[in-house]
């Protein structure tokens, strides 16, 4: 969370960085840097913002994960109507998971 406390104009950052910069590595809390009164930017130190990428990807994976899995359940729920046959369940995964793996590249 970002303290409100923590917000500085980019003038006053730039003529105090080294110390500014400290700061945010010690505290691990980022910094709002304003331009003209209004919020501009965020400054934050570099270990902090990699957990947060490594978070994000940990949950899109997990998000990925649990999709397919509704996928397939819907497309369990159509074999067993009647509605689709196992042959179409195995072409749609393939699909997907050849779809998935174009975005990914």
């Amino acid at each position: 969370m970002i303290d409100l406390e923590n917000i500085h104009s980019l003038t006053d950052f730039k003529r105090n960085a080294s110390g500014y910069v400290e700061q945010i590595r010690t505290t691990k809390s980022p910094m709002v840097l304003t331009i003209n009164g209004e919020a501009a930017v965020v400054v934050q130190d570099a270990s902090s913002f990699q957990e947060i990428v490594n978070q994000i990807r940990e949950l899109e994976e997990k998000l990925r994960l649990v999709q397919q899995e509704a996928l397939k359940a819907e497309i369990r729920k159509g074999v067993e109507s009647g509605e689709a046959t196992p042959l179409d369940m195995e072409d749609i995964i393939r699909r997907g998971q050849k779809r998935a793996t174009q975005r990914r590249t």
